[in-house]
C-alpha cells in the first residue's frame, strides 16, 4: 500500500484543507492518508477552537484515514521542533510521501533551500544570532540571515509562514534520514494569517475563528467556508457546550498564575528568557482581557506567537526541564485518535512491526510526554464550567480512538 502523510491542526477543518487533502490523494496516488494533528493546544500557543476528538471526526468524515496526535511537547513549539516531532511520527508509521501546502508550490525550491542552508549552516546560525542581537524576533532574524547570504538564487521566500513550515519539514526529513518523499501544492486564496472572510469559498482557519470567537458571529456566517461534515460537527459542539474554546476562556487563570507566582518560578518555565516573565507580570496587573494583555506585552523582538506560547507554558506549568527531551529525541510513541476502515486495515497490517508503541489507551502506557499531555488537557478542560468541565476532565482517559 502507498501511504501519504499530512501535518495539520484542522482548527477547524475548512474548504482549503479539503482541497489540500484531495490534491494529496491526486498527486501521490495514495491508498492511505495519515494526518499528524495537534491536540488541545496549537503551534501558535492557542487553545483549539473545539477539542481534538471533534477535530478528529472532521478529519475522518472529510477523507483522512488515520489521525495521530502530535504531542504537546512538539505541537506548541517553533517550526523547527514542531516539524521534527511530526516527521518522526510519519516516519514511524510508514509514510512514503509528505504533501504540504506552501506559498511556493515548488518542491525544488524547498530542496534547493535546504541544501543551501545546510552548506552554509555555521554562517547562517551566526547571522541569526547577529540579527537577534539587533533586536529582531527569531523568525525575522532567520529571514534576514538567509537573505544576507550570497548565492541563494532559486530558493524560497522564507518570510512566508507555510514556506517556513515546509522548509522545516524537508529539513527534518533530511536530518532524520527518513524514507519520505516530500511534495508540495500551491496554497490558494486566503493567506495563513488572513483574519477576514472573503467572497470566495476559501478562508483561513484564522479568519473562521475570528468570525466565530472575536466577532461572535452566528455559525451560519462561516457555513460557505467549511465542508458539510465540519459545519455539522461545529453545530453539534455549539449546541452541546454553548461556546467555542479560546484564550478568552482561560485568561483569568493565566492572570492568576502571573500575579501569584514568583519571577524565579516563572523563570523556570519553557521559553522564559531575558526577564520576559517580568514584563508579563507587569502587564497582567492592568490588562482586563487577553487581547489587551497581548497588545501590551508584544514588542519588535518578541512576536505575538512567541509571547502566546510562553503564556501557554506558564498556564500549563511546562518547564524547561520537561521540554528538553523534545529538543533532543524523536517522538517515542504513536497515539491513535481515529481511523477509517481503510486506516484500520493498514494498522492491523503493520502494528507488529512499528518501531515505537501504538497507543490507543493512555491508561495502559506510561511516558513523561503523556504525563504532560494529561496535565495540559486538564487545563484545557478548565475553559468550561459545571458538568461540561467534569466531562472534559475525563475525556482524556475515557475516549477511545474514533472509528469511522
Amino acid at each position: 500500500m502507498k501511504i501519504a502523510g499530512v501535518i495539520v491542526e484542522y482548527n477547524p477543518f475548512h474548504n482549503g484543507h479539503l482541497y489540500h487533502l484531495n490534491e494529496t490523494r491526486k498527486v501521490t496516488s495514495t491508498d492511505v492518508v495519515v494526518a499528524v494533528m495537534s491536540g488541545s493546544f496549537l503551534q501558535r500557543g492557542e487553545p483549539a477552537l473545539v477539542d481534538k476528538w471533534s477535530r478528529t471526526r472532521m478529519a475522518l468524515q472529510n477523507g483522512v484515514d488515520i489521525v495521530i496526535e502530535l504531542p504537546y511537547v512538539y505541537a506548541t513549539q517553533k517550526a523547527e521542533i514542531f516539524a521534527k516531532g511530526a516527521i518522526s511520527l510519519l516516519s514511524s508509521i510508514g509514510v512514503d510521501e509528505l504533501c504540504f501546502g506552501s506559498e511556493s508550490g515548488s518542491i525544488h525550491e524547498f530542496q534547493n533551500t535546504v541544501a543551501f542552508v545546510d552548506s552554509h549552516e555555521k554562517e547562517y546560525n551566526e547571522r541569526i544570532k547577529y540579527f537577534m542581537s539587533e533586536g529582531n524576533s527569531y523568525p525575522k532574524a532567520t529571514s534576514l540571515a538567509f537573505q544576507s547570504l550570497q548565492g541563494h538564487e532559486n530558493v524560497l521566500d522564507l518570510s512566508q509562514p507555510n514556506n517556513i513550515l515546509g522548509f522545516q519539514y524537508v529539513r527534518a526529513i533530511h536530518a532524520q534520514n527518513a524514507p519520505i518523499r516530500p511534495t508540495t501544492i500551491l496554497r490558494t486564496k486566503a493567506g495563513y494569517h488572513d483574519q477576514e472572510l472573503t467572497d470566495t469559498k476559501i478562508a483561513s482557519a484564522t479568519g473562521i475563528r475570528n468570525e466565530l470567537v472575536s466577532k461572535g458571529s452566528p455559525l451560519e456566517s462561516i457555513q460557505a467556508y467549511v465542508p458539510e461534515p465540519t459545519y455539522n460537527e461545529l453545530q453539534q459542539y455549539k449546541e452541546t457546550y454553548s461556546t467555542f474554546h479560546g484564550w478568552h476562556k482561560l485568561y483569568h487563570l493565566l492572570r492568576y498564575k502571573l500575579l501569584t507566582s514568583s519571577p524565579v518560578k516563572l523563570g523556570s518555565i519553557y521559553e522564559a528568557e531575558e526577564g520576559l516573565e517580568n514584563r508579563l507580570i507587569t502587564m497582567a496587573k492592568t490588562a482586563p482581557t487577553f487581547q489587551d494583555f497581548m497588545v501590551a506585552v508584544k514588542t519588535k523582538r518578541y512576536t505575538w506567537t512567541r509571547i502566546q506560547r510562553f503564556a501557554l507554558h506558564i498556564l500549563t506549568e511546562t518547564t524547561k526541564d520537561e521540554m528538553r527531551p523534545a529538543l533532543e529525541d524523536r517522538a517515542p510513541y504513536l497515539r491513535l485518535l481515529g481511523m477509517s476502515g481503510v486506516g484500520r486495515s493498514y494498522l492491523n497490517e503493520i502494528k507488529n512491526s512499528l518501531p515505537v508503541p501504538l497507543v490507543s489507551n493512555i491508561n495502559q502506557f506510561h511516558h513523561p510526554f503523556l504525563t504532560t499531555e494529561r496535565r495540559v488537557n486538564q487545563v484545557y478542560a478548565l475553559g468550561f464550567t459545571g458538568k461540561h468541565q467534569e466531562e472534559f476532565l475525563m475525556k482524556e482517559y475515557k475516549t477511545s480512538p474514533i472509528i469511522l
